[in-house]
């Protein structure tokens, strides 16, 4: 059976419940379609000890404040599942959990959407898949020799199960250091954190709500024409968020130069020396979750979509939500992916 609507919303997290929240402000007939079985979209997935970069009311999707955690400056990660979930429930947004879509496709003057048995036509598509079902590992030689633990960071959950182990934690971004330096405070694994280039701290006062105005005037200067300010990656790539700060001004973490390769007990460093290692943590990024949108063939340089704010260039019907600055300033944060959502849905309802 083919079901008709207005507007196909392909995933349920942050971005997908945002355009939720559009969609019905400006009544429009509409589902959402999201892999996940339970409500809170990746963030039910995180590590136990993840917080945000900012304060809950910093933190919200447009029309609901999110409420203080009790005890928490920046709240932690189930208390924003909580969140999810009770904005979902707020708004009655249509979304159908444990639905993964597996094809869009073009069909005459509409999209059609394929998730297993079940097939949906609309005027328009937003693909909000996020990235954190597309972990990404580098081609680190030796990665298949080492015959200790590999995980990335999706499947770190806290300290305890790395207890009287050597680790190796890979990456010089916020999971990196946030992951390297929760494993040294607890102090039961012996850590080492390496990086490709020195590790470039923010400065200790700036949170999300700075990092949100940063993104945000970047674009603004760009789309007047004006000379890049550089954005938040001007400033560094580490967010000194509490357990950060304590880690390093107790001299816990401090950042080794990437080693040479692995090897099947450890590492092998650039000086030749060896260290030994248990497990490996590769906090080395994601990738866009497009292959659902692979039938649109619309891939461009370094695998990504073209497109003109959030809307795919090869496909007008298409929009893209919440992937990072490429989709909208800061889309891929709670804050700012409402104004993408908002302009993402104004121009759906301007199709024909």
């Amino acid at each position: 059976m083919t079901r008709r609507t207005d507007v196909v919303v392909v995933g349920g997290g942050q971005a997908g419940l945002a355009a939720g929240y559009h969609l019905r402000r400006r009544r429009l007939d509409f589902v959402l379609l999201d892999a996940e079985a339970g409500r809170g979209g990746s963030w039910q997935h995180m590590w136990d000890s993840l917080h945000l970069f900012s304060p809950a009311e910093h933190s919200s999707l447009p029309g609901r404040l999110m409420p203080a955690q009790a005890g928490e400056t920046y709240p932690g990660a189930g208390h924003v599942v909580d969140y999810l979930a009770d904005y979902e429930n707020r708004y009655d947004l249509p979304v159908q959990h444990g639905t993964r879509v597996d094809a869009v496709r073009r069909d005459a003057d509409r999209l059609l959407v394929e998730a297993g048995s079940s097939t949906w036509t609309a005027r328009a598509v937003i693909s909000a898949t996020g990235t954190w079902s597309r972990p990404f590992l580098p081609a680190v030689p030796g990665r298949s020799a080492f015959t200790g633990r590999q995980l990335h960071t999706v499947n770190y959950r806290g300290p305890a199960h790395f207890a009287g182990q050597r680790v190796v934690v890979v990456g010089g971004g916020n999971s990196g250091a946030q992951i390297a330096a929760d494993l040294a405070l607890d102090g039961r694994a012996e850590v080492t954190w390496v990086t490709r280039r020195p590790p470039r701290f923010l400065p200790d006062d700036i949170d999300g709500r700075a990092l949100f105005d940063v993104a945000t005037a970047r674009r603004r200067a760009l789309d007047a024409g004006r000379t890049d300010t550089g954005g938040v990656a001007s400033l560094g790539d580490i967010v000194a968020v509490p357990p950060v700060r304590a880690a390093r001004d107790a001299g816990l973490l401090s950042a080794k130069a990437m080693f040479a390769q692995l090897t099947a007990t450890g590492v092998r460093w650039a000086d030749g020396s060896r260290s030994d290692a248990d497990a490996v943590i590769w906090c080395t990024g994601f990738r866009p979750a497009l292959a659902h949108l692979a039938p649109l063939n619309l891939r461009g340089p370094r695998g990504r979509i073209p497109t003109e704010g959030t809307r795919a260039l090869g496909e007008p019907r298409l929009h893209l939500l919440g992937y990072g600055d490429w989709t909208g300033p800061a889309s891929a944060t709670l804050i700012g992916v409402g104004r993408t959502a908002r302009d993402a849905v104004h121009a759906i309802t301007r199709l024909a």
